[in-house]
């Protein structure tokens, strides 16, 4: 017989039966039940046994994992004041689909150090719901490419933010990084310690995965990770670095997109002041472009619904944008779409001018706008009209709402549920038309597409009291599934939100994202990681020279300007084969050159992609003291100072028989030491991995010696990736440092509570 005290209790106050785990509503009632699994961090947890109920509410599901008997009750949090600890999740709020919230604190401990965490689990529609999903490294191997760096792409871009709050160590631990599909989840946040890791470190720890990334990006990923170990690449320059590998494998991706809409004005409400685009009733296949557009009044009878059909009337002109443009990158498309809300804020706000509107007068509108790009997703928003995403595995609010609450918890002071409770928490504090532009901030996210889902659009109408939480999995995902069809799921949502919520006008928009990736033969091209290092800055000032003429040619998005819009792209297209022609000069003039001051010059060995340096790095003195063996353990990467060779086949190396397996390895190479052999008798034999060439001339050997062995060596050139046997005794004097070692997969759990991990 169950422990009744393990049961869970229905959220209904009038209520309160116990229902088993499975029950998704309560058996007496009816009312939903909510599952929240929470993740304890802290001291003191080990006291608990699996099955044991802490604070007579939280079950003990396995090793800090508890499950929430109580989830019609508010946790524990009114007592507790916000700690180091805890302040970076609030602060962070704004990527909690990949960050999770602090939930309430455990009470009865002597220290009150223990808080918790939502838990990245299994949702409850697949067959593992309340587990922790499974860590990075344990889904790497299965993972396609674009997936591979995707996952890498989203690691990079939390890089900064959780830098600026102290725990960017968290990106360095294997068993935090959880996955759920396409997405990265943190378990839980890891203090910084003496000193803020870097771009490096990191490095180190992708190193560990290229052995086993598919063989298309395994060369762009091995130099990609030198560079980062040299520290030649910037944050910035390594989403760059990451974005335009994404956008190779992209088109070796199929897709199609579905979208429907409809907006109702509820069963209490006299006048529909929501808007949405495309219209109403309509189910579009494959679009081009693809824009999506909700938006709620706000006014009531003071004209919300003349501002969310402005706010309409002016970001459907997004489709103007040369969305199919190569050439358009991310942040031009970001700055793209500000700009449009803004205009639309321009025209409800000069609206509420001309009709001296004031106060509670004006007029305004939320909005939320989906824009589809390629293998890409961006999502617009301004005020608390939501956007969702929905995969076979889970159901995620991507927008962060406009609210008091929201801004509490962003600001540090108040954990979500506490900022809920108090009085105005609901109050948005901004919207389109309220005030001018410049105090307006509109968010634009994200998201890559590899794999099928459907975003989700909506007014509160629907969202309000978690609807679409409770409903997902039975009213869209059999959209994805291709049980049903989108414009069914919206008519299903639309019912939900008049019969379950029933105060407020209801708008939906479902874009449905069918997706099919074949892996690329060819492997991504190495120079991909060389124009982002050697020519950003150009790049960088030709788009910001293309942004500013289309920018000049839309600020009036009239039928006029339009023509100047497509002129300015044709302005641009032209730049390009004169940018080329310039540079193709450039080239053959300097290889005029090279011919004729150069027809003596002595023949030089092949080249090795190598790790550019942007800027000339100060020379170092040379290393005189020894590399002492034990250093040189398995995982340890080291840096060579001349050539040397190595064996394929270790019984070679003892028998000192043929030369026939041996490759070069050239001056300054990167090696990864990944395995070695005992020895007693003629020294320890080391296996290394040839991972790339650094570039730095202050470190390359230039002695006469050194230029003649590289001009009369017989020996094959090694392949980026290669391994081969060679003597420790050998190997030691060649040395001219050590780059560190990759992290183990495994971390043993600490007390400490900002940095215990599993």
């Amino acid at each position: 017989m169950q422990n009744e005290a393990a049961r869970l209790q229905c959220p209904n106050e009038h209520c309160k039966a116990a229902n088993n785990e499975s029950d998704k509503y309560c058996q007496q009632c009816g009312t939903f039940i909510p599952k929240l699994y929470l993740w304890a961090v802290g001291s003191g947890i080990e006291e608990y046994r699996v099955g044991e109920i802490a604070a007579e509410r939280y079950l003990l599901k396995s090793k800090r994992l508890f499950l929430d008997t109580k989830p019609g009750l508010p946790p524990e949090t009114q007592q507790y004041e916000i700690t180091t600890a805890t302040k970076p999740y609030l602060r962070l709020i704004p990527y909690r689909l990949q960050i999770p919230q602090v939930y309430g604190f455990l009470p009865g401990q002597a220290n009150c150090d223990i808080f918790l965490l939502e838990a990245p689990v299994y949702s409850q529609a697949t067959p593992l719901a309340g587990q922790l999903l499974p860590t990075l490294y344990d889904a790497w191997q299965d993972a396609t490419s674009l997936r591979q760096l995707h996952w890498l792409w989203q690691i990079a871009q939390l890089w900064q933010p959780l830098s600026s709050e102290g725990v960017v160590s968290s990106l360095l631990d294997l068993q935090l990084l959880r996955v759920e599909g396409s997405l990265v989840r943190l378990l839980q946040l890891r203090a910084d310690q003496d000193s803020q890791p870097t771009i490096a470190e990191l490095g180190q720890l992708w190193l560990e995965l290229v052995d086993q990334a598919r063989p298309n990006i395994v060369e762009f990923l091995n130099q990609l990770c030198c560079s980062m170990l040299k520290g030649v690449l910037s944050t910035d320059a390594l989403v760059a670095a990451l974005d335009r590998g994404i956008a190779e494998l992209g088109r070796s991706q199929a897709r199609k997109l579905v979208i429907s809409t409809y907006t109702d004005p509820g069963p209490t409400r006299q006048r529909n002041e929501d808007a949405c685009y495309p219209a109403s009733g309509n189910t579009i296949t494959s679009p081009k472009p693809a824009v999506v557009i909700v938006c709620d009044g706000i006014g009531g009878h003071e004209g919300g619904n003349v501002a969310s059909q402005l706010a309409v009337d002016v970001l459907q002109q997004v489709k103007q944008l040369p969305l199919d443009d190569i050439n358009l990158d991310a942040t031009a498309l970001t700055n793209d779409l500000e700009r449009f809300v803004r205009l639309a804020n321009d025209r409800i706000s000069q609206r509420n001018d001309n009709e001296h509107r004031f106060g509670r007068q004006r007029m305004g509108t939320t909005l939320v706008m989906a824009v589809e790009r390629a293998h890409e997703m961006y999502i617009t928003h301004v005020g608390d009209s939501r956007a969702y995403w929905i995969t076979r595995t889970g159901c995620h609010q991507l927008t962060l709402d406009d609210d008091v609450a929201s801004r509490e918890v962003r600001l540090g002071y108040s954990l979500y549920r506490n900022a809920l409770a108090q009085a105005s928490s609901g109050s948005l504090v901004q919207a389109l038309g309220m005030s001018s532009s410049t105090a307006l901030h509109p968010t634009v996210q994200r998201f890559v597409l590899d794999e099928d889902c459907i975003f989700l659009l909506c007014s509160d109408g629907l969202s309000d009291y978690d609807r679409v939480e409770e409903y997902w999995d039975t009213a869209i995902l059999p959209a994805i599934n291709g049980n049903i069809q989108e414009a069914d799921a919206v008519a299903r949502l639309v019912e939900i939100g008049n019969t379950q919520n029933g105060h407020d006008n209801v708008t939906v928009a479902l874009v449905g994202c069918k997706v099919e990736y074949s892996e690329p033969a060819i492997p991504l091209s190495i120079t991909l990681f060389e124009d982002v290092v050697h020519f950003q800055e150009r790049d960088n000032t030709t788009k910001a020279i293309a942004y500013r003429t289309e920018q000049d040619a839309t600020v009036n998005l009239t039928p006029s300007s339009s023509d100047k819009l497509r002129q300015s792209h044709s302005i641009k297209r032209l730049l390009l084969p004169m940018l080329l022609g310039a540079i193709l000069l450039l080239t053959g003039g300097g290889l005029l050159a090279y011919f004729l001051l150069g027809l003596n010059r002595t023949k030089q060995p092949l080249n090795y992609p190598t790790v550019p340096s942007p800027v000339a790095l100060p020379t170092e003195p040379p290393i005189t003291q020894s590399v002492a063996a034990s250093t040189l353990s398995v995982g340890t990467l080291v840096q060579i100072n001349r050539q040397i060779d190595l064996e394929q086949n270790p019984s070679a190396i003892a028998a000192s028989t043929s030369q026939s397996q041996i490759a070069q390895v050239p001056t300054n190479g990167i090696l990864k030491v990944t395995s070695r052999k005992e020895n007693l008798q003629q020294g320890d034999l080391l296996r290394l991995k040839f991972l790339c060439v650094s570039d730095n001339t202050a470190e390359i050997d230039v002695s006469p010696n050194s230029r003649q062995l590289q001009q009369n060596t017989t020996s094959p050139l090694i392949q980026l990736g290669q391994e081969g046997w060679i003597h420790q005794t050998t190997l030691l004097p060649s040395v001219e440092k050590t780059l560190g070692q990759t992290k183990s997969n495994s971390c043993p759990v600490s007390t400490n509570p900002t940095t215990s991990t599993p």
